[in-house]
């Protein structure tokens, strides 16, 4: 636990400070057309990134790196090595197609004759090379990862969020786009080098940190017979993982410009659903990501040792542990959706009237926060038998279910209420995705996935998070104040009651803090 402690600390660093960037850059963007193309440029290098190798990265070479370490004579230095050669120069090919190649590229997230088409294609000019830093990010992360130093991964992307708030604090003290609602030349060129050099010094120290932890890189392109073969068959459904998901996200992210350019000024398409979805997912990147980075080298290293109670006790324990926080925070969002809203972007570009619409995406996320939780953590359940093939499928199904339902919404709603309704469609597709993973990993598991003692404590935790936001809804409502006043006095009346409901349904994970012991006397 120690380890996840740190990276947790650091990931909570680098997420608050990413949401005071996401607070600034809405003021000085807003949530309208104009944002929108900054958002999708912006969106395409992660997209692109980890279409690349991102997920074989994340998922299939942290096992391969421990393997090679335990395994190998050199202790798999030049395992890494090459690795880290052959990655960065996929990057490096990759990074400059995509530059050539930006307006066919965002032909895939816009209409060509969407009115912010040609500011979209400038904006991804300068943003694209951030997908070589994104690689060297997150491949010096893993190298540092397979090493048991997890805490400079949590914070290294506050650099990169403190050059934003710098940049957009700029922007909106100096630049005419919050006042005008036009977006000059110079800020265009500002806007994309500042963003892209933020990526850059966030890679920066994580090829620091990889120096001074031991591993000395020189480039080796000795590929041929070296045991990349095994890695790379193994990531082969992984990217097709990857790839299945970047297809519901170019629909979802056409659909919702689509809405844009019907409603320039109305806050309700790209922009919003970006920022609602990075409030969402906060909880998520602060407890599951930072668990489960710890917990995969241990589960895996259980598959090895064929201890099938062990792996499955650390998913129990796991997803007991994280739905503490996960699931009243689904409940805070649901309950408060619109308060959130309007205290974080009503300002600057921003009026109430233009936050409303993302305060009602935040609210139709919010359950979905549950499954999407869950299943992230059991799929890795899956990574640990170095299977790859199975989480595909599963993506497949809720790519496939996601794409359905957001057509569905943006034919059949309004303009103003498709892209909520997609926020809602998000969210079903996980409870769909979440049960098909369970089930298929209890087949794997020998039948056994400690199933009812999780739905008793997530009975117990829905009940209690339920009725707590019931509580801190009133409490916020009682008061006729500013809204800021009713969302903290709301939140702590919510936080207070689910703390005594939590203890009055005896949920053992609640009670002195055991789990906790328990893991880190494990680890």
């Amino acid at each position: 636990m120690r380890p996840s402690v740190w990276l947790a600390a650091g990931t909570f660093a680098s997420r608050g400070s990413g949401m005071a960037r996401l607070v600034l850059q809405a003021a000085a963007l807003g949530t309208a057309s104009l944002a929108g193309a900054y958002q999708t440029a912006n969106t395409m290098p992660t997209s692109l990134y980890t279409l690349m190798v991102g997920g074989a990265l994340n998922s299939v070479l942290v096992p391969q790196l421990v393997r090679a370490r335990a395994e190998h004579p050199d202790g798999g230095r030049a395992h890494e090595q090459r690795l880290v050669t052959m990655v960065l120069s996929v990057l490096a090919l990759g990074t400059v197609a995509a530059v050539v190649f930006a307006p066919q590229l965002v032909a895939l997230y816009m209409s060509s004759s969407a009115p912010t088409f040609g500011l979209t294609v400038l904006f991804a000019r300068l943003l694209l090379p951030q997908i070589f830093f994104y690689g060297c990010f997150f491949m010096f992360g893993q190298v540092l990862n397979a090493r048991g130093r997890l805490g400079a991964m949590g914070w290294a992307p506050v650099l990169n969020n403190v050059v934003l708030i710098g940049l957009f604090g700029f922007c909106l003290q100096f630049g005419s786009t919050a006042r005008t609602g036009r977006i000059p030349g110079w800020e265009v060129l500002l806007l994309g080098a500042v963003t892209t050099a933020g990526i850059a010094v966030q890679a920066a120290c994580l090829v620091l940190a990889s120096v001074r932890s031991g591993f000395g890189w020189r480039p080796r392109f000795d590929w041929r017979g070296s045991g990349l073969r095994g890695s790379l068959v193994a990531a082969r459904w992984t990217l097709l993982f990857v790839l299945v998901n970047q297809v519901a996200l170019a629909v979802v992210t056409r659909y919702a410009n689509a809405a844009d350019a019907q409603l320039r000024n109305a806050g309700a398409g790209n922009s919003a659903y970006f920022f609602a979805q990075n409030i969402w997912m906060l909880p998520q990147s602060i407890v599951t990501v930072s668990l489960v980075t710890a917990v995969l080298p241990r589960m895996t290293r259980a598959v090895s040792e064929h201890r099938l109670d062990d792996v499955r006790e650390d998913l129990s324990r796991g997803l007991r542990l994280t739905g503490l926080l996960i699931v009243p925070a689904a409940f805070f969002f649901l309950v408060f959706g619109p308060e959130i809203a309007v205290v974080m972007f009503a300002h600057g570009n921003g009026t109430a009237g233009t936050a409303a619409p993302l305060g009602e995406m935040l609210r139709a996320f919010a359950l979905g926060l549950i499954p999407f939780s869950a299943q992230y953590l059991l799929l890795r359940g899956f990574y640990a038998f170095d299977d790859t093939r199975t989480p595909f499928w599963m993506a497949l199904w809720i790519s496939v279910a996601d794409i359905v339902l957001a057509t569905a919404c943006h034919l059949w709603l309004p303009p103003r209420w498709a892209v909520t309704g997609m926020a809602a469609a998000y969210a079903v597709s996980y409870l769909f995705g979440m049960v098909v993973t369970a089930v298929r990993l209890r087949r794997r598991l020998e039948r056994r996935l400690d199933g009812k003692r999780l739905v008793r404590t997530y009975g117990k935790l829905v009940v209690a998070a339920g009725a707590a936001g019931a509580v801190g809804w009133g409490a916020a409502h009682v008061l006729q104040g500013p809204v800021l006043l009713g969302l903290v006095a709301g939140g702590a009346a919510m936080a207070l009651s689910f703390v005594v409901l939590g203890k009055a349904l005896r949920i053992r994970e609640f009670a002195g803090l055991r789990a906790l012991r328990a893991m880190r006397a494990a680890a």
